[in-house]
């Protein structure tokens, strides 16, 4: 008996049903040419001769596994290679798993709506229980981790400052030349500052500034928070008697609904400065520009930017550290917190943009 010789078949098509007579090494190596023809000249009830195997290994006691499974019937297995094959329970049929079948719509919807209502209990329950460490803050100003809220300020707000001003001055830019080309034509490129002005005063300072933030700074507080997660660190400061609210969330609420109407007022100088250049072009210089926009945006206007920036700047970091706690486990579950964590806020920030345009529109504000 030769231990190097390769694996062969040889058909008998004369015998009904047709015998297959399996010899020389079966490994990963020598299996892979014959399996294919054993498996075509198979046929239920067909005799598979093993005797005269030689070797046998994970991979031949596969290609018997399969035989068998499709209806062949294995003879002469030598014993040493017998509990190889036995270990796979050839005589147990293979289940194959069914396929789930759809959720009809209506289960569909069901399933949606109850996946809403938890999205919903969880929000509710988040903003109660910030809202209740808020207050408990205004009472003890201490328990606030001050140099924490301060370094989350250094870093969403004064290192956001160099983006902010090159969307805001950008912007300024591009809305002072779009107005100022077709209103030319009536010489009306005078209140081209006056569109302006009050375009970025009341919505688009605020809107692009909380849109930086909800994918530099929302996204950033759901991954690190998510990454504490993982890591049980938020675990280990329950073990120690510190409430995750206090500790993680509250200073990046106030950090953050702190720091976005300063950098709303400052993307609101950057663009109007950005608009009186693009003016000078036109003949129009830079002090009556300056004029016209303090003459056309009143008080009110700032006033309406900044608290709509503030609104903003708390559901930023809100839904933040929300998916950051929500995070579940292993790398992925951080990515999924942080993106989901970018897509609602901007969510967010749309919906309540629109809302609140809807309500100044009735109030006459």
């Amino acid at each position: 008996m030769t231990i190097d010789r390769p694996a062969g078949l040889d058909i008998d098509s004369t015998a009904t049903p047709a015998r297959l007579t399996l010899s020389g090494r079966l490994d990963a190596e020598h299996c892979a040419a014959l399996w294919p023809r054993a498996r075509a000249a198979l046929a239920q009830g067909s005799v598979v001769d093993a005797s005269a195997v030689d070797y046998c290994d994970g991979t031949g006691a596969a290609l018997l596994f399969d035989l068998i499974q499709r209806g062949g019937q294995v003879q002469g297995l030598p014993e040493r290679f017998a509990p190889l094959l036995a270990e796979l329970e050839p005589e147990r049929p293979l289940t194959v798993p069914r396929r789930p079948t759809p959720p009809r719509l209506i289960a569909r919807v069901g399933l949606f709506a109850a996946e809403v209502g938890r999205e919903a209990h969880a929000a509710i329950s988040f903003i109660g229980e910030a809202t209740a460490a808020g207050f408990a803050v205004l009472r003890q100003p201490g328990q606030l981790r001050l140099g924490e809220t301060l370094r989350v300020a250094t870093s969403a707000g004064a290192d956001a400052l160099p983006i902010v001003a090159l969307i805001a001055f950008l912007l300024g830019v591009i809305l002072a030349f779009q107005s100022a080309v077709p209103m030319r034509q009536f010489g009306a490129e005078l209140f081209v500052a006056n569109l302006v002005g009050l375009s970025l005063v009341r919505e688009l300072a605020p809107l692009m500034t909380a849109v930086l933030l909800a994918g530099r700074t929302g996204a950033a507080f759901a991954a690190e928070i998510g990454t504490m997660k993982v890591n049980q660190e938020i675990d280990a400061l329950v073990t120690m008697g510190l409430d995750p609210m206090r500790f993680l969330v509250l200073p990046r609420l106030v950090a953050v609904a702190c720091t976005v109407p300063l950098l709303t007022l400052f993307a609101e100088l950057i663009g109007m400065f950005g608009a009186a250049l693009v003016l000078i072009g036109f003949g129009i210089p830079m002090a009556t520009s300056a004029s016209q926009i303090m003459d056309f945006v009143d008080m009110s206007d700032y006033l309406t930017g900044l608290f709509k920036s503030f609104v903003f700047g708390l559901g930023i970091a809100g839904i933040g550290c929300m998916r950051g706690l929500q995070t579940g486990s292993g790398a992925r579950a951080v990515g999924a917190s942080a993106t989901s964590a970018d897509v609602r806020a901007i969510v967010m920030l749309v919906v309540a943009d629109g809302l609140f345009a809807v309500a100044f529109y009735y109030l006459d504000w």
